[in-house]
């Protein structure tokens, strides 16, 4: 069979350019070596998070792929929550980040507001008032559940829209716009993208290895349904958050912040942990969460990295029920330098992967510029430095 456009990769990623192209009025099919997705797209908080993105274009598309998260949610039928987010300080150096973070013009079109400690806790009751400085509320992120999410797009692709879904087809090749099954079929395309995530070893391997992808092994959990009246409110991230995300790069205070923890929890470091919670419809809490790279990561979980993350939990809210019910870890491909990678490696055929832990917040806004822009998106970099 012959498709406009072929999409290997059932991902957030690949689901957002089935769907670009299909807009577009695009025959689609979307091949996936598993029987459902099962990648990081189902793996993660379910947060659509803006605040993490660096300012310039990064920021940009990040706000785009929450309008975009809304129109599918509403097309497709699953909940798209307008719950903000809520940065918690437990520390002085923290607070200080908080606010130079909202002064700075990166932060232009976000909507912050640096609130004291008595009014993180009207905002979010379960936080932690010991050692509590204050906070910093967005209004602009989103909340979805990454299992619903993903399910009812792929219903929505394939009953509504007419894209066709290949599931238990591993590719194997892709030569002269032709793809191959293991099983030895064949099919044809106008155009192709490879949106295989972590597992992008199986298809132009080394291509991909050229962008100097990195694999990050993650460890997370989900407590049990917390008691009636406990609430979290909006997706929580604490002090130890602002090490991670670029977008803080931009704040003088950050290296006091690095420098503390290095000193004082060098374990932290160690395992890239830094803790954030969101919550579930049934009322569980998806906790994590660490970051191991390369050559670090083993085939096994460690107990001291999901200890870790609930003794800094701890630190900063107060669960109603403590008990995990659930542990998974999760893997996902990150560019060095950017927030992403978009490369043709040869005609009408695409690379895109490298987003780390940033698919939920860019990837349907980069899908929908990559199928807007085929010509001139043949190696697209952003930066993940602020502007």
């Amino acid at each position: 069979m012959h498709y406009d456009v072929i999409v290997a990769g059932s991902g957030i990623v690949g689901l957002g350019h089935a769907w670009a192209a299909a807009k577009k009025g695009l025959t689609v099919a979307v091949f996936e070596s598993n029987g459902r997705p099962e990648g990081a797209s189902i793996r993660n908080f379910g947060m659509v998070w803006p605040i993490g993105q660096p300012g310039g274009e990064a920021r940009a598309l990040a706000l785009r792929n929450q309008k975009l998260w809304e129109e599918l949610g509403e097309a497709a039928g699953f909940p798209v929550e307008n719950c903000g987010s809520l940065f918690l300080a437990h520390h002085d150096d923290e607070m200080r980040v908080l606010e130079e973070f909202a002064a700075h013009s990166s932060s232009t079109r976000m909507s912050l507001e640096i609130i004291s400690g008595a009014e993180v806790l009207k905002r979010m009751p379960c936080a932690n008032p010991d050692g509590l400085v204050g906070g910093m509320f967005s209004g602009t992120e989103r909340r979805i559940h990454p299992p619903t999410a993903i399910s009812s797009i792929v219903a929505y692709l394939n009953t509504v829209v007419g894209i066709d879904f290949y599931f238990d087809t591993p590719l194997t090749r892709i030569k002269d716009q032709r793809v191959y099954a293991a099983d030895g079929r064949a099919w044809t395309a106008n155009r192709i993208v490879v949106a295989n995530g972590a597992y992008y070893k199986t298809l132009y391997p080394d291509q991909h290895r050229e962008e100097r992808l990195k694999i990050c092994k993650l460890q997370m959990m989900l407590s049990v349904s917390q008691p009636n009246g406990w609430h979290l409110g909006p997706h929580m991230a604490s002090g130890l958050t602002l090490r991670h995300y670029p977008a803080f790069n931009c704040c003088p205070s950050l290296q006091q912040v690095r420098q503390r923890v290095a000193e004082t929890m060098p374990e932290l470091d160690r395992y890239g942990i830094h803790v954030m919670a969101s919550t579930t419809p049934n009322g569980e809490l998806i906790l994590g969460d660490s970051h191991e790279y390369g050559d670090d990561i083993e085939p096994f979980d460690k107990s001291e990295i999901d200890d870790l993350i609930l003794r800094e939990i701890n630190k900063v809210i107060i669960l109603g029920d403590v008990r995990i019910s659930r542990r998974w870890t999760g893997f996902y491909a990150k560019h060095p330098k950017q927030m992403f990678s978009v490369k043709e490696v040869e005609p009408s055929v695409y690379l895109v992967n490298g987003f780390g832990g940033n698919g939920m917040s860019l990837s349907l806004a980069v899908s929908e510029a990559v199928i807007d822009q085929w010509e001139t998106a043949k190696h697209w970099e952003v930066s993940n430095e602020p502007a």
